[in-house]
């Protein structure tokens, strides 16, 4: 290959702090393939960054990864680091783009934050009435599994953002009791120390895609897909395969209380659960299924689709307005 490192890559990133630590996790991995590699950084604020209202009323989630793929197509960036979380899976991947690589997956579970100062440990030791944030219609339904008598409200931005808005630091329109974030989001801001209570991921199952970073670039690019595909991970890659494949197949929009997650066991066998629920949680279909003799992830992801439809996946979905 001779492109690189006489070739400079340019990246294409959400602008926001994390995007940024993220990018700069991808760009110390590459240099250990290419050491003399020139690393050009293109932020972007996109339009979803800049609405802090309900990301449906301008299309949806996929507008956090829509502007900076246009970028990719027009040949103005020539690769894409995505949490693979805010990548639509109900529609195809764009025309001409690729993910090469997806790097190892990073914890997967929510955490529970409380104010400084506040004593609270749980979600139990929190009122009636009390008002725990979050961004994601997965996180409200679950709390509203187990906690229907919780004020869970809309909380969106950087997460730096909404911490400072937990602790009073940041002016809003309500006092907040409690929110609900990524761990590995605190993780990448080295704020872990907030986490107060760790879901099991059978407390909250979490988002197709949680904790994974895929490398995104043109098809017809070899030289970068070349370069990208020796930092893929072949565990995650195949994981992530379930879970997209089963969410595709649902066809749910950026409304719809989706979780998904695979994991590979002890013995190599795939193992994938999935959960479908209602906005306040009080409907949900799960479906739970491990790989067939030949493990394939992608026919793993259609048979627990398949069983959550035949649940009635698709009259909660549809049954959500977007």
């Amino acid at each position: 290959m001779t492109d690189f490192p006489a070739r400079t890559l340019r990246i294409g990133t959400r602008s926001s702090p994390m995007a940024l630590a993220q990018v700069d996790l991808v760009s110390d991995l590459l240099r250990k393939i290419e050491p003399e590699l020139n690393i050009e950084v293109v932020p972007v604020t996109t339009e979803a960054d800049k609405w802090q209202g309900d990301l449906a009323q301008l299309g949806g989630k996929g507008l956090f990864v829509r502007e900076i793929d246009t970028m990719l197509q027009r040949g103005q960036v020539d690769m894409a680091v995505h949490c693979i979380k805010d990548v639509p899976g109900d529609v195809p991947m764009p025309k001409g783009l690729i993910f090469a690589a997806y790097l190892p997956r990073d914890d997967v579970r929510d955490v529970l934050l409380f104010p400084e100062g506040s004593d609270m440990q749980t979600l139990d030791d929190l009122p009636a009435g009390a008002s725990v944030a979050t961004s994601a219609v997965r996180r409200k339904a679950q709390i509203g599994r187990v906690r229907p008598d919780l004020n869970v409200v809309r909380v969106r931005g950087l997460v730096g953002t909404r911490v400072d808005k937990l602790d009073g630091k940041k002016q809003i329109d309500h006092k907040l009791d409690a929110m609900i974030l990524a761990m590995s989001g605190l993780e990448r801001l080295g704020i872990v120390d907030r986490a107060r209570q760790v879901f099991t991921v059978d407390e909250m199952l979490p988002a197709v895609g949680a904790g994974a970073l895929g490398l995104e670039c043109r098809k017809d690019d070899d030289a970068v897909a070349y370069l990208l595909q020796q930092l893929n991970h072949e565990k995650t890659m195949t994981e992530i395969t379930a879970e997209r494949v089963m969410l595709h197949g649902l066809r749910g929009h950026c409304n719809s209380p989706i979780a998904g997650y695979c994991v590979t066991e002890p013995d190599g066998q795939l193992s994938l659960r999935g959960m479908v629920f209602s906005r306040d949680g009080s409907k949900f279909v799960n479906a739970h299924d491990w790989g067939e003799s030949m493990n394939d992830p992608a026919v793993l992801g259609s048979r627990v689709c398949a069983e959550l439809l035949r649940q009635g996946a698709r009259d909660i979905i549809e049954g959500i307005p977007h």
